[in-house]
Parts: C-alpha cells; structure tokens; sequence
C-alpha cells in the first residue's frame, strides 16, 4: 500500500463516510476523505436525520403537543409557530453536530478535502475542489463510497423548493403552509406528513401501496393510520400522482396533484417524497469498473464490497434500511474487512427508528413474518395507560408488543408505537442479542415509574396468554 497516497480513501461524511474514516485511522491508516460539500456531516447532519429530528423536537414542544391529554387540545406553548421559529433549534444542534464531525476527523488525523470526486482508475480520484480553487489527484489502496442519497426528482414535476418541494427543501421553506399535500408515504413521507400535521396544518397523505410502512408490524402500522387520521390527516392509498402543477389564484400560488383515479388534491404546497436516489451521478463509476442501478445504487456483497474488491461501498447509497445508525455500522465493517480486521455485527438485531409522531421502533422480527415461517409464536402486549410514567407523562397512545416462542419463551421481536420508542427498544435488542427469553423481563426490576416497565407487563401478559 505503501506506492499509493493513502491506504484508504473514504468518498462522503455522513454516517458510514464518517466511521469508515475513523476505524480506518484508528487501524493505523494513512486516511482521507473527501466531502464536495464545504461543511461535514453530509444529508444525516445538513439536511437529513439531524434537522428533520430537530424539526420534529422543536414542534413536539412549542405545539404543547406532549401535554395536550392533560391540559386539552387547545393547549399550546407558543401561538403562530412560524419557520423562524422551528429553525433557531435545528441550527443550534446542526451547528454543534457539524463541530464535533471536524474535531473528530481532526484528532484521529483524518486528511478532509473539500471537493468532488471522481474515479480515472480504480485507484485513483480526480478531486475538484468545492471553492473552485483547482484539482488535484490522489490515488488509494481502498476506496470507500459513501456518498449517500438525494431526493428523487421526477423530470415532469415543476420543482420551486418553496411550492412543490422535497424533504431536501424543507429547511428552506419560508413560512409554513395551512394545507400540505405529501406525495408518498415512505419514511421521509409519513414522518414530515405527521409533524406537520401536530403543528395544525390540514395534511394529505397520497401513495400507490395498500398500507403505510409495508416492512413495520401491522398491527403497529395501523395504531399509526388510526392516529394521523385522527389528527385530521385525510390519507389515500393506492392511488397513482399522474401530475402535480402549480395554480395560480387570487390568494397566491397552490398546488393542484392529479390521481389516475380521477381525484385531485389542492393543497397550498406539496412535499414529493417518493424515495431517494444515490448520489453517484459525478463519480464516474465506469472508469473504477463500476455500474450503479436505476436509481443510482451500489450492489455489494456481506463485506460491503461492490464488483471491484478494494472498493467498498456504505450507507444510504446502497439501499434499504439506509438508517444513519446501521450505516455507521456499515462504514465501520467495510474499513475493517478492507485490512483484514475481523469484526462481528449482527445486521438481523439492527433496530429500526421511525421518527413518525407518535414515534415508531423495532428490533427482529414481526409477526407475518413468523407466520409466513410456520413458527409457533405468542404476544405479550402493554399499552403506556396501564403504566404509571405513561399516565405521567399523558401518552394515551403508546403501546409495547412483545413477540416469543411458545414452546422455547425465546424473544423474537419487540414492536413500540410511542413516546420515547426508539430509546426503549434497545432493551429489548439486548435480550434478542444474548438470545434470552421472555422469562427474563419477568424476573428482572424496573425502576418505578418508567416506560421500560413496559416489558415486565407484556411479559406477564404473554405467559398468561399461554395458560388460557
């Protein structure tokens, strides 16, 4: 390695660009990375997970929304919630997210450019810097891609950022919208459909698949519907957008999106949110020996190897689950396969957050999967009113799904609708990884009063369903 430049090159700063860099010189590595944005952190800290987290935080709270079962609907922190308003939290945490990025790349000596990259060799990259100021080349050992998704745009949408937008777009909206149409109900689209639906805002939510969230327990999927409905969202699936145009009228420009079905949606903006596509367009892959599929995507193989052995490829760019947490994941494998480094991982017990309001999260696996595998299972079931902290904290929706062997009580999935759901799944992915059984929630001690004492009473409930 010692007749390249670097020993590994890592292309992208989000998630798996970031902690592929940093096992990389944590080995030892002669490392860069190369960013073709001027600050760090890619769509996760810019545009993406960290903002649209921020976003939905900042409205959790000046909507009231937390304490509305106590105190009444019309509870409220701030009246006339504006953009400005939103914005102030997410630039705090952006900022001081981005900060930490740098010092990290810094203290492990990680090389950052500033530019764009693309392959002449399998070996080599073409850097053109990000302020214009020249090019340079630089040649690796490995190579890493990680960088990451952008919002698919379809060629016969009128795209403004403003009227018709992506999730890419909507940290620049400059005022918030009193009706929303949001075309696909992905992740991206269910979750900035519900959060501005808590701010008040009337919400369409359109999608040509039967049900929300295909891949997320059904039971689970449906409390969700059942409560964006409830929150006056009006939700139509299985339909198809045939078009979405701009209509200009006495009160300012809207949004008219036709269905093949003959029904139109007027809305005074549109969110288009029908999935992402890899960001790969300027690498020039056919010089490194590579293709990407339709939608801009790498094919890798367990290792996180594309066709080309020493490059490796992570993240959002090579498709589903494409979470910031199982890319950090992802980085970090394919750096240490890239040097011979043996590394354990356990992709099937990798929880899933969906930052949906009420927030949603998982871990193994859901009941039509164990059906379709003719595996004798039960369910054990707490709703957050049986538990004092959810009666604390006014959450009259939450619920706490236990999945188990009924033979072997061996735990095979948890399911969490709620507040604080992507924290408390991980209780339940320690007990999966060490292979426990649902025994083990029984016996256990909970602090009193929490939400964690979910899974004692769903425990109970599942052995008693046992008896009956």
């Amino acid at each position: 390695m010692a007749s390249y430049d670097f020993d590994m090159v890592v292309i992208g700063s989000g998630p798996a660009g970031q902690r592929a860099a940093i096992q990389s010189a944590k080995l030892g590595k002669r490392t860069g990375l190369v960013e073709r944005k001027m600050v760090l952190g890619g769509i996760c800290i810019n545009t993406g997970t960290i903002p649209s987290k921020t976003l939905r935080e900042a409205v959790l709270y000046l909507s009231g929304y937390r304490l509305r079962n106590l105190y009444g609907e019309s509870y409220t922190v701030k009246q006339d919630i504006t953009m400005e308003d939103l914005l102030l939290r997410v630039q705090h945490v952006v900022r001081h997210e981005t900060d930490v990025i740098r010092h990290q790349l810094q203290r492990n000596r990680v090389t950052v450019f500033s530019a764009s990259a693309s392959f002449t060799d399998p070996h080599t990259l073409r850097l053109l810097s990000a302020d214009g100021s020249g090019e340079k080349t630089v040649s690796a050992a490995n190579v890493v891609i990680a960088v990451g998704t952008e919002a698919t745009r379809a060629a016969h949408i009128p795209f403004d950022g403003q009227s018709i937008l992506t999730s890419d777009d909507v940290l620049g909206l400059q005022q918030l919208p009193r009706t929303l149409a949001v075309v696909g109900a992905g992740v991206i689209g269910c979750e900035y459909a519900s959060i501005f639906a808590t701010l008040g805002i009337r919400v369409t939510l359109v999608d040509r698949l039967p049900r929300l969230l295909p891949f997320v327990d059904k039971e689970i999927v449906e409390a969700l519907d059942y409560h964006l409905r409830q929150m006056r969202m009006t939700i139509w699936l299985g339909e198809t957008v045939t078009a979405i145009e701009r209509v200009e009228n006495g009160s300012g420009t809207h949004v008219r999106i036709r269905l093949a079905s003959g029904k139109q949606i007027g809305a005074e903006k549109a969110l288009y949110s029908i999935g992402r596509t890899g960001a790969t367009g300027g690498l020039n892959l056919p010089a490194a020996g590579l293709a990407s599929d339709d939608r801009g995507r790498l094919k890798v193989n367990d290792a996180y190897q594309t066709e080309v052995p020493h490059i490796y490829a992570a993240g959002d760019v090579i498709g589903f689950p494409s979470l910031a947490s199982t890319s950090m994941e992802q980085g970090r494998l394919a750096a240490c396969h890239a040097f011979g480094v043996e590394a354990q991982s356990a992709p099937a017990l990798f929880p899933y957050g969906i930052y949906t309001v009420p927030e949603i999260s998982y871990v193994g696996r859901n009941e039509e999967d164990l059906t379709q595998q003719n595996v004798p299972y039960e369910v054990g079931k707490a709703a957050y009113t049986e538990i004092a902290r959810g009666q604390i904290i006014g959450d009259q929706i939450g619920a706490l799904k236990l999945l188990f062997h009924r033979d072997s009580h061996e735990l095979l999935g948890v399911h969490i609708i709620g507040e604080s759901a992507s924290e408390l799944v991980h209780i339940g992915q320690a007990v999966l990884t060490f292979g426990g059984k649902i025994d083990y929630f029984i016996h256990n001690v909970f602090n009193y009063p929490t939400l964690a004492e979910g899974y004692k009473n769903a425990a109970f409930d599942g052995i008693n369903r046992l008896m009956e």
